[in-house]
């Protein structure tokens, strides 16, 4: 008999991290959850086993205490098979501009935490000999642009995490996916703008990194391709004249 297969999901309370969940739920997957304040992710733990009869495990952890990722790993049930981080901060670029506090907080949020305890989980997993890593990323990591350059710039720090750590376990069982979703229709992009083309939905991202994790072979994944094409073209404009333009 088949040992039912466990999933991490650090960061329960987003939408793309609901839609993560119910992929994996549909899939037969025990799950164990994450939110730093776990009442706040009830709701979405009642939508996830309603909608997927799937055993949730809700745990908190607050990704900006590093002291606690040992301990939190050590009093897991198990180690997953697969872990996901959707953990993110948007943050207020005018804000973090000026207060220093806020600028500290969305980069740790969306670089530090997430990448020590993916590191983590990659000691204990090589350890082991197997696992899958995944970390959602952005597009706004591909070059910095002043809408957003606190925010990208964690964003890039953790790619290039998540690009080295793939590096180092290139040889082993333990696969490291990036996920870059793009915009996605979620709380935290409500108040923005957004192209219908460009834009994806949260169910989409939760299968994507469904099938890039469990079913797939790439280590770099764009939720729309066309993302791809986009960001290459932005990268090789010149300094000189990408600093004139208003992204």
């Amino acid at each position: 008999m088949q040992t039912q297969k466990t999933m991490l999901l650090l960061g329960c309370t987003s939408d793309i991290g609901l839609a993560t969940a119910v992929a994996y739920g549909d899939a037969g997957y025990r799950l164990i959850v994450t939110a730093r304040v776990p009442e706040s992710a009830e709701r979405n733990v009642r939508d996830i086993k309603t909608r997927t009869g799937a055993e949730v495990d809700l745990r908190a952890l607050d990704i900006l205490h590093i002291d606690q990722f040992e301990g939190f790993v050590d009093r897991l049930p198990v180690l997953p098979d697969t872990v996901i981080c959707v953990i993110g901060e948007l943050g207020d670029q005018q804000r973090a501009q000026r207060d220093v506090d806020h600028a500290s907080t969305v980069m740790r949020t969306n670089f530090e935490g997430p990448a020590l305890l993916l590191g983590l989980f990659a000691e204990r997993m090589s350890a082991r000999g197997w696992g899958t890593l995944v970390g959602v990323s952005s597009v706004a990591g591909d070059r910095g642009r002043a809408s957003n350059y606190v925010y990208g710039a964690a964003k890039a720090g953790f790619t290039a995490f998540l690009s080295g750590l793939r590096n180092r376990l290139a040889a082993s069982r333990v696969r490291v996916v990036t996920i870059k979703p793009g915009y996605v229709h979620t709380r935290m992009t409500q108040d923005m703008k957004l192209p219908s083309a460009l834009t994806a939905e949260p169910d989409e991202v939760g299968r994507v990194i469904y099938r890039a994790a469990e079913n797939g072979r790439a280590d770099v994944l764009y939720v729309r391709p066309i993302w791809r094409i986009i960001m290459a073209v932005i990268r090789v404009i010149p300094e000189r004249l990408f600093k004139r333009l208003r992204l």
